[in-house]
């Protein structure tokens, strides 16, 4: 993996976590817990860019708001390394690859699922 890449992962979580703390301390464990139902349940994926994707409608809605603050993080990140948002996204959802629970469903490139 090139420096500039491993460089921009490292800041993207530092980033992502001061976004979390920043945006309140309630809203930090509930956000992870909702996101970890909505995994469990099945009715969320991760998919091969670093985004959410709703598998069952009714969880569109908090997909919106995660992937609007992932968004926003890829592209700072990006802007400050010198790389595209979209290798930003693809490096970090090898993170969330490796930090989601078991059973967790990932939709790859050519849109087939595969679950953890």
């Amino acid at each position: 993996m090139p420096h500039r890449l491993r460089r921009a992962l490292g800041l993207i979580a530092v980033a992502f976590v001061g976004f979390l703390i920043l945006s309140g301390p309630a809203q930090v464990p509930a956000l992870a817990q909702d996101l970890d139902a909505l995994r469990a349940s099945g009715a969320v994926g991760e998919r091969f860019d670093g985004y959410l994707v709703a598998r069952d409608g009714s969880a569109q809605g908090f997909v919106d708001q995660v992937n609007a603050k992932r968004r926003q993080i890829y592209q700072q990140r990006a802007a400050s390394q010198g790389v595209g948002a979209d290798q930003v996204g693809m490096v970090y959802a090898k993170e969330i690859l490796g930090d989601a629970p078991a059973g967790t469903w990932f939709q790859k490139p050519d849109g087939s699922w595969a679950q953890k």
